[in-house]
């Protein structure tokens, strides 16, 4: 159903890639999130908690880089005092590195616009000669021609298997290297749209799934059959069912067992096309339509 979509789709989609590391720690987080973009002049579409990510990294980084050049003559009393001082601990991200993914062929500087209300911020690229894309998303023209009841798709990159970066222990630094899996695999998640999403105002804002939307696609976009964008990947939200099983006694490997199960559903909630219009309008951003 969604095959010719998906490739129509992953021709604009890219990845957000992240590393990461807590204060004094080795151990190297892996992040991912997901961004589209909507034309060939750098403008392209992700979450606010996603962008709001991201600006993070900046200050993070300062932070340690800091912390780096005033602890370089300091013993180590001296070093944790300073760590203390900065709050920096080992339950905090000590630094952050952030990549975009086959996007452009140069960045000099990204800018934010965040919506002031929902889920939804604009990029725009700046500094590069080249997007490296292909074709442009088609937004949905009539804004309720999805209707509950239909299937529709999301494209993201929830599984971050990119490998090349490494902790440099002599600069005590995360860095990205030309060695390793630069890219990790997309992964699109199909699902019934179930209900509409409004504000307090009855403005409808979101659309429902029927499936979750997994971690590290939020900023993709929802599509119809047809490859035409219908909302964006938001949140996931986990509602209790009520099927609890309390010290229920099962057979497991031979033994009897007890357990307890607290079944919930989760549904994947997408911004609304229309919303993603008028904000794209609003900030002067040229998109196309299709019916």
């Amino acid at each position: 159903m969604f095959v010719n979509a998906i490739q129509r789709v992953a021709g604009f989609t890219r990845a957000i890639h992240s590393i990461s590391r807590n204060f004094g720690s080795t151990k190297v987080e892996r992040g991912a999130a997901t961004l589209f973009f909507v034309n060939q002049e750098g403008w392209a579409l992700t979450c606010k908690h996603v962008a709001q990510w991201l600006t993070q990294a900046d200050a993070i980084n300062k932070k340690y880089e800091q912390y780096q050049n005033e602890s370089k003559n300091l013993n180590t009393g001296q070093k944790k005092a300073l760590a203390k001082r900065m709050g920096l601990d080992e339950s905090k991200t000590a630094e952050m590195k952030v990549t975009f993914v086959d996007c452009v062929d140069h960045i000099s500087n990204i800018r934010f616009f965040l919506h002031p209300e929902y889920d939804l911020a604009v990029l725009k690229f700046e500094g590069f000669q080249k997007v490296s894309i292909s074709g442009n998303p088609l937004f949905l023209k009539e804004d309720q021609s999805a209707q509950p009841g239909a299937m529709l798709c999301r494209l993201g990159f929830p599984f971050p298997e990119f490998s090349n970066f490494q902790l440099n222990t002599e600069k005590d630094t995360l860095e990205w290297t030309k060695i390793g899996q630069p890219r990790s695999p997309r992964f699109p998640i199909e699902g019934m749209l179930t209900r509409f999403l409004g504000d307090k105002a009855g403005k409808v804002y979101g659309i429902e799934m029927s499936t979750p939307g997994l971690r590290g696609q939020s900023g993709g976009p929802l599509f119809d059959p047809e490859g035409r964008i219908v909302g964006m990947q938001s949140r996931t939200k986990h509602l209790h069912l009520g099927f609890d099983i309390e010290e229920k006694e099962v057979i497991a490997h031979g033994k009897v067992k007890k357990v307890n199960d607290y079944a919930f559903i989760h549904l994947g909630e997408c911004i609304h096309v229309s919303v993603i219009k008028e904000f794209l309008r609003k900030n002067e951003v040229s998109f196309e339509e299709g019916q």
